[in-house]
């Protein structure tokens, strides 16, 4: 039993080691547009297949989520972050400098599908697996960049982030918004 807790101790410190540190912003923080609101949803390792417009958990196991005020400071003192919206949409405006990879998030991944995604996280990274990526979508209503984070978990990213406010509260916030253009995928 010992053994087993120190292995998990020294698993969670390697974890905690190769993910950057987000930066101190004046407490209390703003919150917007819901991306701190419990609707009591359990986090959970699988991808949501279905109604994805939903109440969405605060927590993502193996990763972590950043809110608005965070994100801003974050994109503001680190070039390696890489961003990744993952909205299903036509047209799309995002955050300035986010990849669009449209359907992402979405449907049931196997093989194929799982090798595509991994390959475009690959050219986003330069194959630097621990290099921070951020995934987001609509706001905390939307599990598609909830779904996203899971697959780059699975991949073996070390430094997923989940920016559970979304767009809605990036708008919210008054910060700039850009056109994206897709990431073909």
């Amino acid at each position: 039993m010992r053994y087993l807790i120190c292995l998990l101790l020294l698993l969670v410190s390697q974890l905690a080691a190769a993910q950057i540190q987000f930066p101190q912003v004046a407490q209390p923080a703003p919150v917007y547009s819901d991306e701190d609101k419990n609707w009591n949803v359990e986090p959970t390792t699988s991808v949501k297949r279905s109604n994805y417009h939903s109440s969405t958990p605060t927590s993502l196991p193996g990763g972590r989520v950043i809110k608005t005020s965070e994100l801003k400071e974050l994109l503001a003192t680190n070039s390696q972050v890489v961003v990744v919206d993952v909205l299903d949409d036509k047209k799309r405006d995002t955050i300035p400098g986010a990849n669009w990879l449209s359907g992402a998030g979405s449907g049931i991944f196997y093989g194929a599908e799982k090798a595509r995604f991994a390959t475009a996280l690959e050219k986003l990274t330069a194959g630097d697996k621990n290099r921070p990526l951020v995934f987001l979508c609509l706001g905390s209503m939307c599990w598609l960049s909830y779904n996203a984070s899971l697959r780059a978990l699975e991949a073996g990213y070390k430094d997923v982030i989940w920016y559970r406010g979304g767009t809605d509260a990036w708008g919210e916030a008054k910060l700039p918004m850009k056109r994206a253009d897709p990431f073909g995928w």
